[in-house]
């Protein structure tokens, strides 16, 4: 199934990779092609670069989904939606809480207050949360996720669970013993090893401090049912047919090395994967260039002097374009055999200039989708 058949059949579009591959362009040149072909399209994504935010209409960051006007001769639509990290866990916390009662009790407590910006730090875990959000509001023909840039390939795969293992039923027994000390197995276990290192952390931080902790946990124990329960739906989007993913990768060793392992994982884990996505890969012909069809007229006015020295840089600057797309070739068959017969690849060539704006996006397309290669 090529590009153009996903973008019209299938409900998510994950884009996966290491960092500075163009995977935020894929993903907006791939939301595009979605409303091109006349379904109502969202991109997520978390930190595109600013030129390309402003013309997509996203000059601020907060969890708003924001439309992009394409013309009337589009049939489909456009949206697209910059994550706000430190407000995605506010908004969790306001869906899985009973009301707004408990709501407040969370967003006042200190120790909420001092771990949010923590969680909020994590862009895996929150883009996972914003998608669950949308994926089951049912607005969107197609999502188009683009994945933050990750150091450990796993964090993302393994993000969705993140919060669930935080609040493990049995670290939250172990907090919550000293405050149930009607139950009598919480008495003997207070009685014991527990009960020492309780009050020496008591000494450190102070007895207040582990008050609040308590409390905290608390108050997060009746969340934890809803927070499994949205773990195990974001597992379940993960593995569906309606969702594909896609490794975007770059021609140099990390970026080959990321989408590798991403391969594996994925393909451990049963998260059905299109094919890969190869960016930035020079081209260059073998045949000596022609120096008069690059220069025009200059050429033929060149001074007999200069003439040898610039046809020696001209030459030289080939074999070095060569040189370059040889070894891009080297690391796209690597990628090729590592993604095995049963995937696609799609090699896009380096595309002078930034992508920043819709024409550029447009002409993208035209390397994505218009000249779409089959599954082989």
């Amino acid at each position: 199934m090529n590009l153009q058949e996903l973008v019209q059949t299938r409900k998510l579009l994950v884009c996966v990779g290491s960092g500075g591959v163009g995977k935020t362009t894929t993903a907006a040149s791939l939301a595009l092609a979605g409303a091109l072909a006349g379904r109502r399209t969202l991109v997520l994504t978390i930190d595109p670069a600013r030129r390309l935010a402003n013309s997509l209409g996203l000059q601020e960051f907060g969890n708003t989904e924001v439309r992009i006007e394409l013309g009337p001769e589009v049939k489909g639509e456009l949206w697209a939606m910059m994550l706000d990290a430190p407000s995605t866990l506010r908004d969790v916390i306001r869906k899985v809480a009973k009301d707004d009662a408990q709501r407040d009790a969370v967003y006042n407590n200190r120790i909420f207050k001092a771990i949010s910006g923590s969680f909020s730090g994590s862009q895996e875990y929150m883009a996972t949360e914003r998608l669950y959000d949308v994926h089951i509001s049912g607005r969107y023909d197609l999502i188009v996720l683009d994945t933050p840039p990750v150091k450990n390939a796993l964090d993302f795969l393994e993000s969705p669970g993140r919060l669930v293992k935080f609040l493990d039923r049995q670290i939250m027994k172990w907090f919550l013993t000293p405050l149930e000390e009607d139950r009598v197995f919480g008495k003997r276990l207070w009685l014991g090893t527990a009960a020492v290192v309780y009050r020496l952390l008591g000494h450190i931080f102070g007895k207040e401090f582990l008050g609040e902790l308590s409390v905290f946990f608390t108050l997060f124990r009746d969340f934890y049912e809803g927070f499994r329960e949205r773990h195990e739906a974001v597992g379940k989007i993960f593995t569906s047919d309606a969702t594909r993913f896609l490794v975007v990768a770059a021609p140099t060793d990390p970026s080959v090395e990321v989408a590798r392992f991403f391969l594996q994982e994925l393909a451990q884990r049963s998260c059905p994967t299109a094919g890969v996505i190869m960016n930035q890969v020079h081209r260059c012909s073998n045949n000596p260039p022609d120096v008069e069809a690059l220069l025009g007229s200059s050429a033929r006015a060149l001074d007999p002097v200069q003439a040898p020295s610039v046809l020696a840089r001209v030459g030289a600057a080939h074999r070095r374009l060569r040189e370059l797309a040889n070894l891009d070739q080297q690391r796209v068959e690597e990628l090729r055999r590592a993604a095995g017969s049963r995937l696609w690849m799609k090699v896009i060539p380096r595309i002078s200039g930034e992508v920043h704006d819709l024409a550029g996006l447009r002409g993208l397309h035209h390397y994505l989708i218009e000249d779409s290669v089959h599954s082989v």
